[in-house]
């Protein structure tokens, strides 16, 4: 066989045969013996498969890097290697291996897991990805996070007029006018409260309210963003600290929200594992309607699944899909229903205004969602103000398929989805930290990368085949 040939063959076997890529879900026991990651169709009012790939808009060198990245992170025995090597880098106190001191060792990283995860460190490397993100790939946005961490157990307890804390408090407030400075209106900025330090997070715990220096630090940044008109979305994090970062947003909510349905500021992370998130989000809504604004909402599924008491989390994967979709078509259609039932006490006729982000990398959400506001759209009503969210270097298959129907929509009489990608900025070191841990947090998300690794896999091929006239 020609070596050309050979070649072709073998893209063609790493592109998918049917059932070439079977990989189980691992990121909650599923009810089925063999849960895999099946053919999806595409979303309401995509392309046909005969036309241009949604993938066509990105460079053949992301293409190439999100095949050989998701290659490794759908592997668990390559991942936990290639985690122990950079832990190692991270950790290790010679110059050699130190990745902002050894010139070498910050290009090979910068070069790979940084380029696909990260924006950039300085104002000029995150500009230009972001530019690039909205005027190349046709994202309608970025949602910016500064890579700062602050973790439980580390170092010892802090107090509130401590230097340490106050230091902490500044590098959060720098990290967030940095961010407010560089993002552009109608963007996102991603913030953890437990960012503004140990005693920050000592805190949240007790439910306790933020001290005057984190007080004045937090309306200093809201208050920068609301003038640009960048909407801030905090994490939600382990349940011991949520119910107090509940509580900061909430006052940030009453205070930023005020101005309609469509101009939230301010939105709370709901984590859809967790058997409790209906009775927060029917809880919030009911506090948004008594105070007359707009109840912001992130919908995700969540990321601390092997850290989380287990009797929180719902016992599989099925029912946290069965949670999030339930709960996001209630949001879309702006009404009770099974997945969502109001406060008791609290009127079902009347549902508050809401500004939604459904940040999923799961195809099928999408899709859901998706049918949904095609059917509003044909009946002519009114839409809550919706935003898709997905990270930088996942799930692009989705990002950009999103993006090939608010191109069409127009012409099909669709709804327009609007796509941001989550981009985190940061030195080399405090961005392959934050990376790490959150894959620490949540080890079994590498099965998720399957779908984008075919997605990237069949990209390669279709562009191979026009290389050489079969397209």
């Amino acid at each position: 066989m020609p070596p050309r040939l050979q070649q072709l063959r073998q893209l063609e076997r790493l592109a998918g045969r049917p059932g070439a890529f079977q990989f189980a879900r691992h990121v909650q026991q599923s009810t089925k013996k063999h849960a895999s990651v099946a053919p999806h169709a595409s979303f309401p009012g995509a392309p046909a498969a005969s036309k241009k790939s949604g993938l066509a808009r990105m460079p053949t060198s992301s293409v190439l890097r999100s095949y050989l990245i998701t290659s490794m992170s759908s592997s668990p025995p390559l991942l936990a290697a290639c985690f122990a090597v950079l832990r190692r880098m991270l950790d290790s106190r010679s110059a050699l291996m130190n990745v902002e001191r050894n010139p070498v060792l910050n290009w090979l990283l910068k070069t790979t897991f940084y380029a696909q995860f990260c924006a950039g460190s300085t104002r000029k490397e995150v500009q230009t990805s972001t530019s690039a993100a909205k005027t190349d790939m046709g994202y309608d946005g970025i949602i910016l996070e500064f890579a700062l961490e602050v973790l439980d157990g580390e170092g010892g307890p802090e107090t509130a007029d401590s230097a340490t804390t106050a230091a902490e408090i500044e590098t959060w407030r720098t990290g967030m006018l940095e961010s407010v400075w560089m993002a552009a209106p109608g963007d996102f900025i991603g913030l953890k409260w437990s960012g503004l330090g140990k005693y920050a997070l000592q805190l949240l715990k007790e439910k306790r309210d933020p001290t005057p220096l984190m007080e004045r630090a937090i309306t200093e940044a809201c208050e920068a963003a609301a003038a640009k008109k960048v909407l801030l979305l905090p994490g939600a994090e382990e349940e011991v600290s949520n119910a107090g970062i509940e509580k900061w947003t909430r006052s940030m909510q009453e205070r930023y929200n005020r101005n309609g349905p469509g101009n939230a500021i301010m939105y709370t992370t709901y984590q859809c594992y967790l058997k409790s998130a209906h009775a927060k989000l029917a809880k919030d809504l009911a506090a948004a309607q008594e105070g007359g604004y707009t109840l912001g909402v992130k919908l995700v599924r969540g990321a601390y699944l092997n850290s989380e008491p287990r009797h929180l989390i719902w016992d599989t994967v099925e029912e946290t899909h069965k949670n999030y979709d339930a709960l996001a078509a209630c949001l879309l259609k702006r009404q009770y229903g099974p997945g969502l039932q109001p406060l008791e006490g609290a009127s079902s006729d009347k549902f508050p205004q809401i500004d939604l982000v459904l940040a999923t990398h799961n195809h099928d959400s999408v899709r859901k969602a998706q049918a949904i506001r095609n059917e509003q759209a044909a009946r002519g009503e009114e839409r809550v103000k919706l935003a898709y969210a997905q990270l930088q270097g996942m799930a692009d298959e989705i990002s950009c398929e999103l993006v090939q129907v608010a191109e069409q929509a127009a012409d099909k009489a669709l709804d327009a989805p609007r796509v941001f990608k989550c981009m985190t900025w940061g030195t080399t070191a405090e961005c392959l930290n934050f990376l790490l841990r959150r894959a620490a947090e949540n080890k079994d998300a590498a099965a998720r990368t399957v779908d984008t690794r075919k997605a990237m896999a069949k990209e390669l091929w279709r562009r191979t085949r026009g290389l050489v006239g079969l397209a």
